[in-house]
C-alpha cells in the first residue's frame, strides 16, 4: 500500500545565505495492507519528515513515495488533494481547522469531501464523538475553543471517520487519559484488521509493542557524516 524508495531530502535555509541541511538520505521500506510500522529515532532523527514527505507536505530531493496507485514525488497538487481524500489519512499532533465551524462539521468533513450522505456523514462523526467522550454540548461549537486533550480526540474522530486504506498517526495517544487512550488503541486494531496499512509516530512504548509489526529506525536514514 505504502512504498518509500531511495528517498532522500534536504532544507534550504533561504534566509541564511541557502544553507543546505541534510536530513534524510535513501530511505527505503514499505507497508502492506493490515500492517502497523512505528517509525523510531531520537527526537529530530526525521520522524515527522518523513511522514510529512509520504502525505505530499514536503518536497523530496531524490527517490520515490507511491500511496497505493499515487506516486507522491512531483505529483500534481490535484492528485495528492484526491489521495488525501480517498487513499491517505492523516492524523497529526495538532487540529487545524476553519475557525467558527461546528465540531460535528469538522468531523464529517471527510465524509462529506467524497459525496456521503450528509445526515448519515454526521450520524457517523456523532457516534465517534461520544466513543471519545466528547460531550454533545460541545458539538455544535467550534473546536478551536476546546482544551488540548479534547482537541486531540476530535482530530482523531476526524481521522477515522472515514476507513481510509492507509493513515499516517502522529503521537495519536499523546496527554491522553486511560479511558481515552483505550479508545484510540482500539480503533487502530480495527482499523488494522480491516486491511488499513498504518505508518506511526508512538513515543507511548507500550501502545508501540501493542500495535505494531515492525519497527523502523529513521536515524539509519541519515545522511553519511551525520550522527
Amino acid at each position: 500500500m505504502i512504498t518509500v524508495t531511495s528517498l532522500s531530502k534536504h532544507f534550504v535555509l533561504h534566509n541564511q545565505n541557502s544553507a543546505v541541511i541534510p536530513v534524510m538520505d535513501n530511505a527505503n521500506f514499505a507497508v502492506n495492507c493490515g500492517e502497523c510500522i512505528a517509525l523510531t529515532g531520537s527526537s529530530g532523527a526525521g520522524k515527522s519528515t518523513l511522514m510529512r514527505m509520504v502525505y505530499g507536505n514536503y518536497v523530496c530531493q531524490h527517490g520515490s513515495i507511491r500511496v497505493d496507485q499515487t506516486e507522491v514525488v512531483g505529483a500534481d497538487p490535484r492528485d495528492i488533494i484526491q489521495m488525501r481524500k480517498k487513499t491517505l489519512g492523516y492524523v497529526s499532533q495538532f487540529l487545524r481547522v476553519v475557525p467558527r465551524v461546528p465540531t460535528l462539521d469538522v468531523v464529517a468533513e471527510p465524509l462529506l469531501q467524497i459525496g456521503a450522505d450528509y445526515d448519515e456523514a454526521r450520524d457517523k462523526a456523532a457516534n465517534l464523538l461520544s466513543l471519545l467522550n466528547i460531550p454533545e454540548r460541545l458539538w455544535t461549537l467550534s473546536p478551536t475553543t476546546f482544551s488540548g486533550g479534547e482537541q486531540q480526540r476530535v482530530n482523531i474522530a476526524r481521522g477515522f471517520v472515514y476507513e481510509y486504506p492507509a493513515l499516517l498517526l502522529d503521537e495519536p495517544t499523546a496527554s491522553l487519559d486511560a479511558t481515552n487512550r483505550e479508545v484510540v488503541l482500539t480503533l487502530i486494531e480495527n482499523a488494522k484488521a480491516k486491511g488499513t496499512a498504518i505508518i506511526g509516530i508512538f513515543h507511548d512504548e507500550a501502545a508501540r509493542a501493542r500495535l505494531c509489526d515492525r519497527e523502523i529506525d529513521v536515524s539509519t536514514f541519515a545522511p553519511k557524516g551525520i550522527a
